[in-house]
């Protein structure tokens, strides 16, 4: 009985009093008519829930978003395709879909009847403000009888995710910034020496360019071998993303660490569309490996758009990761928060003689709407002057300040570059 109760809504439980009371009321006083209805009123909603229990709610789900990966605030589709998968007919049901709270608002909607076997099809959009791995489900689902005096409520297992991607900012149709080795124009120095690692060599075949022979390999071989047609070399550029929560200030989207994922993510975009092979280094990609391989754009994307701030020793990690990266030349771009004067030293040893390296110092005590501390400050100033006296141009950059210029700036000086609000 106590679990019909659960079933019973405010409504019922009302009747169910009501009807209590006039039963007491009839005996006592001894109006049969009275306790008719008294009778009416408890038995109404107590076979109400009686029913609802009989209920037997099996659905089969299936949800899938498309796009599976969207970039921040720009909306999905959700389709939730709904199977009866019980032996009997469904009643009308009340379905509302849980979200995770950056999605937006749970969407409501009304399941009608299903005879066994039938699918039903809801259609539901989503936007994030806030990039990440968000949840869609699992399924609440709510029953009520015609007359509103009982209800049942059950949640529908299985759930799926969506893929919300950092913001792009585009950095124009301009060449990216730099000279020397890793410039427009310029191939590694390791590369223009050996050439590329994964040349290849094969067999001889009728129509190939016998200046295309390679005599040490058919020597040892014994018959004809030949070069395969050499890549074109590809540019090297490693970004280095500072994810250490100690120094990032603010919340949401407009962190100082939001500011750095999307940097680096524009960055990357930028780079890679103009022909660069571009190195990832954060701290998943220092510690699973991946820092050491060229990475492509979705999975790049895909490792900034669940990236955490972290402790301070993976910023380390970050930088050990980084060196054998940069040893071979290239452009390097770090996204830091002020560091200290010896890890400044470190950050600036990843650029090599005659390279280009580029540094965004976030200012992050303004993200957190603080002012600066005559501390920070001074971190700031040495952070800088050790950047800029190892030949890196440097950005200083303020809260609210827009990726573009910022980009814009580090492209036309080598001289320290200071936006944003002081």
């Amino acid at each position: 009985m106590r679990r019909l109760g659960d079933l019973l809504t405010t409504r019922g439980r009302a009747f169910v009093a009501a009807g209590t009371t006039l039963a007491l009321c009839g005996m006592g006083l001894g109006f049969t008519d009275l306790t008719r209805i008294a009778v009416l009123l408890i038995v109404l909603p107590l076979l109400s829930g009686l029913l609802m229990r009989r209920h037997d709610l099996r659905f089969a789900l299936d949800r899938s978003a498309a796009p599976g990966r969207v970039q921040v605030d720009e909306p999905a589709t959700v389709t939730l395709t709904i199977e009866n998968a019980g032996p009997s007919t469904t009643p009308l049901i009340l379905a509302e879909e849980q979200l995770d709270y950056a999605l937006g608002d749970r969407p409501r909607f009304v399941i009608p009847r299903m005879r066994r076997g039938d699918r039903q099809e809801v259609h539901y959009s989503v936007r994030s403000h806030v990039r990440g791995r968000h949840r869609l489900g699992p399924l609440g689902v709510r029953l009520r009888d015609p007359f509103g005096l009982s209800s049942r409520v059950a949640a529908i297992s299985g759930s799926s995710d969506i893929l919300v991607l950092p913001r792009i900012v585009p950095l124009g149709s301009s060449r990216p910034p730099g000279s020397g080795i890793g410039a427009e124009g310029a191939i590694p120095h390791m590369v223009a020496l050996h050439g590329e690692d994964d040349v290849s060599i094969r067999e001889y075949r009728d129509g190939d360019d016998l200046r295309r022979i390679h005599w040490p390999a058919t020597a040892k071989a014994g018959e004809l071998m030949v070069r395969q047609e050499d890549r074109p070399a590809r540019r090297r550029a490693v970004l280095v993303l500072d994810s250490r929560s100690a120094h990032h200030h603010g919340s949401g989207a407009s962190s100082s660490f939001e500011w750095a994922v999307t940097a680096c993510a524009s960055v990357g975009v930028h780079l890679m569309e103009s022909g660069y092979a571009v190195h990832l280094v954060t701290d998943d990609t220092a510690e699973d490996g991946r820092a050491g391989t060229a990475m492509e754009l979705e999975p790049a994307l895909e490792v900034l758009a669940v990236a955490e701030p972290g402790p301070a020793e993976g910023f380390e990690e970050v930088l050990q990761a980084a060196h054998p990266v940069t040893a071979a030349g290239g452009l390097v771009v770090a996204v830091l928060s002020a560091v200290d004067e010896d890890t400044a030293r470190r950050v600036a040893s990843l650029r090599q003689p005659g390279g280009t390296a580029l540094a965004m110092v976030l200012r992050t005590e303004g993200f957190g709407r603080r002012h600066a501390t005559a501390q920070a400050a001074d971190a700031e100033l040495a952070c800088v002057t050790v950047l800029r006296s190892a030949g890196w141009s440097v950005a200083v950059v303020g809260a609210g300040q827009e990726l573009g210029p910022v980009w814009g700036a580090l492209g036309g000086s080598s001289a320290p570059v200071r936006v944003g609000a002081a």
